[in-house]
């Protein structure tokens, strides 16, 4: 009997949930067989959250029933979920970073009978983490000393040890490189073979389409009929993810390009193999393309102040910084937005309205006391040019979805009126309708004059975007070429393979 036809390992049925006076699930309706990736996908605020934390039982619905091979199951706590063989990996690692391998394996879950030892401890988590394909690794090892990709097979292993057969998986690839990307994609692939089942939620498509074989999509709390993949095509997933088609992802590049802006000469700092010089005109888009690890994010870090530098200066028009310090580059025009708005990119549990000014204080605070009318017009200009709903200003950031809080966190240094605007990873974690209009801003902004540098590594996102890119492969940076005459196949060979000859590369 294959997976088309056997009785859902998991079934959703009409399931709802509110928060308040929002809808989060109307009567949403999902299956899931052994043996199978679904995709569960859905724009930021579509309910995905809520339906995975529905199923992790760490919230209870207001209506609708679950079933469990067919058995009707109350998820009313984690712990209960669990029993029911439903386990998550969240996007935020729940490890614990001063615990070894072994221990987070076991962590709140089997129990050990007669006396604990450590050698006992390693010795049972050794198949675990064989499962994963770490095997090689001695589970001795402290967790904060493995990279991102092995954490968070450790992650996936802990979830085995519980003996669970649902696997949800929440952007498990996010801050993963592509080398390491492919081993997770292994590693799932083997233990659908063993007959598990994998919920995938996801925003990178490309994914959906080497890893699912079923699509689910919300959209504004409702589920559509789940979709073959092999059915679809990339434009077809985008139409059913915003329920409408989306003519061009990537806005028209500039036609015509101002003076030089911003100029690096010969900067080196930690993280780059040898010193970089590039220059980036008034209307022009620059994207720094790599994998994580390439120095494409400390590059702009240092640029930005935010990072020692070794040597090099940076110019902003006729002003030198050398050494600089993240208050003489915000006074030289420089605006930095890091690739971590939950950490440094926002105050999650201020107010929009605070995020948005935080920047521009000097500014709202003429005699020392916030003017709250200037405040609040200042906060509009800037929800409305970023299409952020005016009427969630005295909301926390924290409420907000993942693509409004990247607007919020780069709206907030508009207020400052920059003349360079640095952004790394614009639109890790948020879904494809938030990413056009994240471009779409970039591009307005650089057509306003401002100097526009990103780092990504999402490459067809450097190519669609930039009008300039610089590729980088482990800290060198390797060639510098307009995005028009750059061929996908040429950016991806030097982000993973380096320049052909090393000495001739851009310097």
């Amino acid at each position: 009997m294959g997976p088309e036809t056997q009785t859902p390992l998991l079934q959703v049925s009409r399931v709802s949930r509110h928060f308040g006076a929002i809808q989060a699930l109307r009567e949403v309706d999902f299956e899931l067989r052994a043996g199978e990736v679904m995709a569960l996908l859905g724009e930021n605020g579509a309910g995905k959250s809520t339906l995975v934390k529905i199923l992790a039982g760490i919230v209870k619905p207001d209506s609708g029933e679950v079933r469990i091979n067919g058995e009707l199951e109350d998820l009313h706590t984690p712990g209960r979920a669990l029993a029911a063989g439903i386990a998550v990996v969240q996007q935020e690692l729940s490890l614990v970073p001063t615990a070894t391998a072994a221990e987070n394996v076991f962590l709140g879950g089997r129990q050990f009978g007669g006396a604990w030892t450590r050698g006992r401890l390693v010795h049972a988590a050794r198949p675990y983490l064989a499962r994963v394909g770490l095997g090689g690794l001695d589970p001795a090892t402290p967790v904060e000393s493995l990279s991102v990709a092995e954490r968070q097979l450790v992650e996936i292993a802990r979830m085995l040890s519980r003996e669970a057969r649902i696997l949800i998986l929440d952007e498990p690839t996010a801050a993963l490189s592509d080398v390491e990307i492919s081993r997770v994609k292994e590693v799932v692939r083997s233990l659908v073979t063993e007959g598990h089942a994998v919920i995938y939620v996801t925003h990178r498509l490309a994914e959906v389409f080497e890893m699912a074989d079923r699509v689910t999509v919300l959209r504004n709390g409702l589920s559509q009929p789940p979709t073959r993949v092999a059915d679809l095509n990339m434009g077809s997933l985008i139409e059913q993810i915003l329920g409408r088609p989306l003519e061009t992802m990537f806005p028209p590049r500039a036609e015509t390009l101002g003076l030089p802006v911003l100029t690096v000469e010969d900067l080196d700092t930690e993280g780059l193999a040898r010193p970089v010089h590039f220059e980036v005109r008034s209307g022009e888009i620059l994207g720094l393309g790599g994998q994580l690890g390439s120095g494409c994010g400390r590059l702009l870090r240092a640029i930005a102040g935010a990072q020692p530098v070794t040597s090099g200066v940076v110019r902003v028009g006729e002003t030198v910084l050398r050494a600089s310090s993240r208050r003489r580059a915000i006074k030289a025009g420089i605006a930095y937005c890091s690739d971590d708005r939950k950490r440094d990119g926002l105050f999650p549990t201020r107010v929009v309205t605070d995020n948005l000014t935080a920047p521009a204080l000097e500014t709202i605070t003429p005699h020392g006391f916030i003017a709250r009318r200037k405040e609040k017009r200042l906060a509009r200009d800037l929800a409305q040019f970023f299409q952020i709903d005016v009427r969630r200003l005295n909301h926390r950031a924290s409420t907000l979805s993942g693509g409004n809080q990247q607007k919020v966190a780069l709206g907030k240094w508009l207020g400052l009126e920059p003349r360079v605007l640095l952004v790394e990873e614009p639109t890790r974690g948020v879904d494809v309708g938030a990413r056009a209009e994240i471009y779409s801003h970039l591009r307005k902004l650089a057509d306003q004059g401002l100097a526009v540098v990103f780092a990504s590594s999402d490459l067809p996102e450097v190519l669609g975007l930039a009008d300039t890119v610089a590729s980088f492969y482990r800290g060198l940076l390797v060639r510098t070429a307009p995005a028009a005459q750059l061929a996908p196949a040429d950016l991806l060979r030097d982000v993973t393979h380096g320049p052909m000859d090393p000495a001739a590369a851009t310097a």
